[in-house]
């Protein structure tokens, strides 16, 4: 598949444009829109929550082997609202107010300055998630429901491809959909993109 058979938008739409994409439950989360190609008569937007993106770690002990614990994300949904008080008020004494948005928790504020020993990095499964970073910034920690957990921001903007649909509803791809690697890459390598 070569580039010339995309059809580029980025000249044709304001940069600040806000867009809101909903997850399964129905929450939303507002983004930029990035870039934006057109592709067999279909319009593809790459999108970046206008807010930070917040990731929540624990570990996991391993049944076979007790003395090794795993760094796991907290992705469960029922798990992030039993502990999400408790994140959302760590956070507030940073002076960052986090956000059940859709998709990914999201955070408001102005982040702590980065420093070195304050970055996180994880070894990712070949089979993880797309929007899973490698590398974190650690804010805080918490004890809840007996277990520590430490809230990070990706050091790596995490990112959305969405199809823009009629009236402007924008339908984000799922991880396991085989053009989406295609789609992206021209996305975020398109020349006009990268000019910006």
């Amino acid at each position: 598949m070569s580039s010339s058979q995309f059809s580029s938008e980025s000249g044709q739409f304001d940069h600040t444009e806000i867009v809101t994409i909903h997850d399964e439950e129905g929450r939303s989360l507002d983004c930029y829109v990035e870039n934006e190609i057109e592709y067999e008569g279909k319009n593809y937007v790459l999108l970046m929550p206008i807010d930070l993106a917040i990731v929540i770690l624990t570990e996991e002990i391993n049944t076979d082997d007790e003395e090794y614990a795993e760094t796991i994300m907290v992705e469960d949904s029922d798990k992030i609202e039993a502990i999400f008080d408790d994140a959302k008020a760590v956070l507030g004494e940073l002076n960052l107010f986090l956000k059940r948005t859709g998709f990914i928790l999201t955070t408001s504020g102005e982040l702590p300055p980065l420093e070195e020993n304050n970055i996180i990095s994880l070894e990712i499964d070949e089979h993880a998630s797309e929007i899973e970073p490698e590398e974190l910034q650690f804010l805080a920690s918490f004890y809840s429901l007996k277990q520590k957990y430490n809230i990070c921001t990706p050091l790596t903007p995490i990112l959305f491809v969405g199809e823009r649909k009629k009236l402007g509803k924008i339908e984000v791809f799922q991880s396991e959909e085989e053009e989406l690697s295609w789609i992206l890459e021209e996305l975020l390598f398109d020349e006009d993109f990268e000019e910006n």
